[in-house]
């Protein structure tokens, strides 16, 4: 279930989450690595808070809500590491988050999202579908924002802070960057 909104990610956009994002964590590093006779860069995103890049969406997403959404929280779907983002921004900014994760989800992960304050609500994989769970949450706690993972014009921009960092830090443009892809949400910004 992605919520729909008229607003489509910008370049400006991506500018401005990088900056909020400087403010409040360190750029991660670029670390050197050849592959044959190719000189190559990793950005190390592991080395954010919560181990993994969703924290720059989340954050982004997050800061952006309005006065009048922040008091009705925030649900996120995710079995890992959109949950600790979401999670983590939303103790940092003092947001009720309530990430829905399935069952089966690694133990580590459920125990580091609620070890961030998240509320965990667990859903059955196969079985039950887990946007109707968030769905039904928000409608019957009278409202809150959807964090989508990778569906979210915030989240894209947030994401796309990476690609501001790499340029900062390269010093030019990179000619290309590979990147792994699940969901497309490091790719989409």
């Amino acid at each position: 279930m992605i919520q729909h909104t008229n607003r489509m990610p910008t370049r400006e956009g991506v500018i401005e989450a990088a900056a909020k994002l400087a403010a409040i964590l360190p750029p991660t590093p670029l670390l050197p690595v050849t592959i044959g006779d190719t000189q190559c860069w990793v950005k190390a995103e592991v080395l954010q808070p919560v181990g993994a890049f969703k924290i720059r969406g989340a954050w982004h997403r997050l800061s952006a809500l309005s006065e009048d959404e922040k008091p009705r929280g925030v649900v996120a779907v995710s079995s890992g590491n959109h949950a600790q983002g979401v999670a983590w921004a939303a103790r940092r900014l003092g947001i009720a988050a309530t990430i829905v994760m399935p069952r089966d989800a690694p133990r580590v992960k459920l125990d580091a999202t609620r070890a961030l304050g998240a509320e965990v609500v667990l859903y059955e994989r196969p079985g039950e579908d887990r946007d109707e769970v968030a769905a039904q949450l928000i409608e019957e706690r009278g409202g809150g924002t959807l964090v989508h993972a990778f569906g979210d014009p915030w989240v894209i921009e947030g994401q796309g802070s990476a690609g501001i960092e790499i340029a900062e830090q390269l010093g030019r443009q990179p000619s290309r960057i590979l990147a792994c892809c699940g969901g497309g949400g490091l790719t989409a910004g």
